[in-house]
């Protein structure tokens, strides 16, 4: 069985966070996609998030009408920041060693590599779904593979069109008092309108 994985800090989860596990779901015949909020991504320190109650909340609201897709509180349920490799551990480990995990990342998390903790044991425990990200070029894994040997193997390309929209812009657009319709669903629109968030970004 493969079982996608898609992690983030998502503050809030937008449309093109389902967009991208749907497409990996289809065209890897993944049998279900975990949506993983961070409890604090250690490469994006020095931003302050919004609660993990409330981004856990909002991605239940968001992925609610697809059977495939559930949220994994896996990291959240833990102290300190989130390292990946240790997540997958956890994942694997509650899912079984028949499973093989697919993780959902973009082009430029994967020429981060180098920089993540222990990447070398983080390809051993799973396969890289590498996704076309707007404004960035295609990691070179020859590159990658001198500082990560064996990356290349562990690579799936998953070439999508760019999905042009981010977190930071729904916050500050939030924060301006403009639309966010069609960039969120409209469950999570109604959430963050609901509970105020977003309202001092600056």
């Amino acid at each position: 069985m493969k079982i996608g994985v898609l992690g983030g800090t998502f503050d809030p989860i937008h449309s093109g966070h389902l967009v991208i596990a749907e497409e990996a779901r289809l065209r890897l015949k993944l049998a279900r996609v975990l949506f993983v909020p961070a409890r604090q991504q250690w490469l994006k320190t020095g931003r302050e998030i919004a609660p993990a109650t409330h981004r856990i909340e909002m991605v239940k609201l968001a992925i609610a009408n697809n059977p495939y897709f559930e949220v994994s509180t896996v990291e959240t349920d833990r102290p300190g920041p989130s390292y990946s490799v240790e997540t997958m551990a956890i994942l694997q480990q509650r899912l079984g060693a028949e499973v093989k995990i697919f993780f959902v990342v973009g082009w430029d998390s994967l020429a981060e590599l180098p920089q993540w903790k222990e990447p070398d044991g983080l390809i051993q425990l799973c396969k890289l779904v590498a996704v076309t990200r707007p404004g960035f070029n295609r990691p070179d894994l020859k590159a990658l593979e001198s500082f990560v040997p064996g990356v290349t193997r562990s690579v799936v390309w998953l070439d999508i069109a760019p999905v042009d929209i981010s977190s930071s812009d729904i916050r500050y657009r939030v924060a301006q008092g403009l639309s966010i319709k069609g960039l969120v669903p409209d469950e999570v629109e109604s959430y963050i309108k609901e509970r105020k968030l977003y309202r001092e970004q600056k």
